[in-house]
Order: C-alpha cells, then sequence, then structure tokens
C-alpha cells in the first residue's frame, strides 16, 4: 500500500496520545485504589503479589495469540473491545466496593480478567503509532505519547489517592469506568494508513511462533527486550509502595499516591527532553547505562527512610526508565517490518508489561521471605548484575550509535 502523505493526519496522532492518555490515566488510579483495598484487608506483603500475579498470568497466556490477531485484523478494533473490557472490570470492582465485599479473593478473580483485556490492549494498542505517522516523524511521535503516558502516571496515582483518601472507592472507580470508555471510543474512529495482511495457510501457533523467531533472530531486538524484562522483574519496587506508605514512611494514602507518581514524574521531565532533544548518537551504550542508574536508584529507594529522599530516588527511577522505554520502543518500530508488528508487539509487551506484574509477584514474595527493605535492594543489586551481563551477551545492541543505523 503507497505510504503518501494524504494517509497521515495530524489529528489521529493527537487523538491516539489522548486516548493513551485517559486509559493509562485510568490503570494509575485503579492500581492505587486496588492495592491499598486488598492491603487493607490482608496486610501482607504475599497479598500486593498476588494482585500482580492475577494479572500476570491471562497476559502471558494471551499477549501472544493477541498479536497474531493484531496483525490479521484491524488494530483499532481489536484495542476497542480490549478498553471495554477493562472498562466491565473498572464497574465490578465499583459493584466489590458498594456492596462493601471485604474479602480479597473477588477482586483477585477480576484482577485475572483485566489482565486478559490488558493482554489484548497492548499489542493493538502499541503496534496502531506506525500506522498514524511517516516512518522519519516516528521517533518523535513516540515521544509525544510517551510524555502522554507519564504525565498520566503523574497525574493517575497523585488522584487516585486522593480520591480514595477524600470519598469512596466508588467514585474511583467509577471515574475508571469512564475514562477506559473515552479512550474505546477515540481509538474506534481513528484513520491512518490501514495494513491489509497477506493471505497465509500457516496456522495460529505457526504465525504466533513465527514472530518469536523474528525476535530470536535480531540481537538488537532481543538484547533490548530482554535487558527490561530483567530490569522491571528485579527492580519492581513500586509492588511495595503500600507497605512503605502505610509501614515505613507513614505517609497515608495521599502520600502513595505521591509515591506512585513521583517515577512518572522524572519520567515526563525526561520524555518531555527526549521530544525536544531526541538523541542521536551512542544510543545502545546510553540505554545499558540508564538501567544501571535505574538499579541504583531502587537500592537508594529500599535503603531510604525519608519521604523527601524516597521521593527523589522514585524521580530518578522513573526518569532513567523512560530513556531505556524511548530507545527500546523506537529500536523495535524501526526494526520490525508491517506485517509483523503486531506480534512483535506482543512479544514485547510479554517481556515488559507483564513483568510489570511478575515482577510485583517477584517483590512480595521476597519481602514475605526477606522483609521489605533487603526485597527491594536486593532487586537493585540484581539489575545491576544483568547490566554487566547483558553487555556480554549483547554487543551488538552496545555497538548501535544511531537509530538510522536499524532497519526493518
Amino acid at each position: 500500500m503507497s505510504d503518501t502523505p494524504s494517509l497521515y493526519r495530524a489529528r489521529d496522532v493527537h487523538w491516539f496520545v489522548g486516548s493513551r492518555f485517559l486509559t493509562t490515566c485510568a490503570m494509575q488510579i485503579q492500581s492505587v485504589a486496588i492495592g491499598w483495598q486488598v492491603y487493607d484487608m490482608v496486610h501482607t506483603p504475599l497479598a500486593l503479589g498476588l494482585v500482580g500475579l492475577c494479572q500476570f498470568a491471562p497476559m502471558f497466556l494471551l499477549t501472544l495469540p493477541a498479536g497474531d490477531i493484531t496483525d490479521r485484523h484491524d488494530q483499532r478494533r481489536v484495542y476497542t473491545w480490549a478498553a471495554r473490557v477493562l472498562s466491565l472490570c473498572s464497574l465490578i470492582f465499583m459493584g466489590l466496593s458498594l456492596f462493601k465485599v471485604h474479602t480479597a479473593w473477588p477482586f483477585y478473580a477480576v484482577l485475572v480478567l483485566f489482565g486478559a483485556g490488558r493482554g489484548f490492549s497492548a499489542p493493538s494498542g502499541s503496534s496502531l503509532l506506525p500506522f498514524l505517522v511517516p516512518p522519519e516523524k516516528l521517533p518523535r511521535a513516540m515521544a509525544f505519547s510517551s510524555s502522554a503516558f507519564t504525565a498520566a502516571v503523574i497525574a493517575g496515582p497523585a488522584l487516585g489517592g486522593f480520591l480514595y483518601a477524600l470519598g469512596h472507592p466508588v467514585i474511583v472507580y467509577g471515574l475508571c469506568f469512564a475514562l477506559f470508555q473515552a479512550g474505546a471510543l477515540i481509538v474506534s474512529h481513528l484513520q491512518g494508513r490501514r495494513f491489509t495482511p497477506e493471505q497465509s495457510i500457516a496456522t495460529r501457533y505457526e504465525r504466533v511462533a513465527e514472530g518469536v523467531s523474528f525476535v530470536r533472530q535480531r540481537p538488537v531486538i532481543l538484547g533490548a527486550i530482554s535487558l527490561d524484562l530483567f530490569a522491571v522483574l528485579l527492580g519492581g519496587a513500586t509492588a511495595l509502595l503500600p507497605i512503605y506508605a502505610r509501614d515505613i514512611l507513614q505517609v497515608g494514602p495521599m502520600g502513595l499516591g505521591l509515591l506512585r507518581a513521583a517515577p512518572a514524574a522524572g519520567a515526563f521531565v525526561m520524555a518531555f527532553t527526549l521530544g525536544r532533544w531526541p538523541l542521536r548518537r551512542h544510543v545502545g551504550a546510553t540505554m545499558f547505562a540508564v538501567v544501571a542508574a535505574f538499579g541504583a536508584a531502587t537500592i537508594g529507594f529500599g535503603l531510604s527512610t525519608w519521604f523527601p529522599l524516597s521521593l527523589f530516588c522514585l524521580f530518578l527511577l522513573g526518569a532513567t526508565d523512560m530513556v531505556s522505554v524511548n530507545i527500546r520502543g523506537t529500536l523495535i518500530q524501526l526494526a520490525t517490518p508491517d506485517a509483523m508488528r503486531g506480534r512483535v508487539s506482543a512479544v514485547s509487551m510479554l517481556f515488559i508489561g507483564a513483568s510489570n506484574e511478575l515482577g510485583e509477584f517477584e517483590s512480595g514474595t521476597t519481602a514475605a521471605w526477606f522483609g521489605t527493605v533487603p526485597a527491594v535492594v536486593i532487586g537493585g543489586i540484581g539489575t545491576l548484575a544483568v547490566v554487566m551481563i547483558w553487555m556480554k551477551l549483547f554487543p551488538t545492541l552496545k555497538r548501535v550509535d544511531k537509530f538510522s543505523d536499524v532497519h526493518a
């Protein structure tokens, strides 16, 4: 299909970014409410770990098939239906809160459905942006999209903590329902370039395996994805923030909202910086450096007992993570042909998106075994070790100088 300029409309990018802001904000608001409610019911770190595991399990099972479905159907339609499933979960959470359910298992059950919705929304949403802008504008558009994402991650937790402290969780979940519905409506009306998949006799399993094989055969993509996987998996300190807010720093639900917002504040500042002054040289080496800084910030947060210092460490954690996300996302999109975008995005989301929830489970489990502070510090040290190992395993990634050196 011809990529003529008339296919691209600037307003589609802005609408897409607006939709991402709304849905991400809803996820963050809901995350604060769920974390506080569950910990208030059970009072164990493992309970917070199960919040992540309940979402990870369906994401792990569904993300790769969802990538294949995204490659064979319109991403807009797949994402729209996924966002509606997320809104349904918010509606059920609202009902559980309205009827004052005080056992955790119904919340865990709904989180499984929520994870299934995320399993479809992640690959369909992340693969859509290259169809809304020409290739030469993709790095800047990704920085713009990342800015909206991080702005939502700033606003969402703070707003969630504020509403939870002042009102009732019913109000919080009602707002999330409305935001998910609005995001679905916006994406359903996007235009842009559309990809017509080639007819294939391959089975769904073979198509999914083809996406995994594509990633495995490209060291730049595999190295970038797997580096972030282990950094997020080991550095999942955010899962334990309710414990820090309640028991260590003693700052309450509003303080929890600020702690959740601090990494996003750092990410937002860095996303704005990258949008205005994008990386031009030493892309691969920069990625390794910022992941190492991410690990160091995690250790600093784990050891801190002073609220302002904890916020500062989380700010640095978010800023370094944003550089890594920007580099990884741009490399993946530039190195992936249209016919593989959904499946490659699914592999990336499986590694990165689902690992957030698996990292929460890992953090909750290690905190139950060793204590909260040792669990966070061990995770940060593990991240530094992964950086050193990955520099040896993926020298091709380390040698990437410019984004233009990578092609589909």
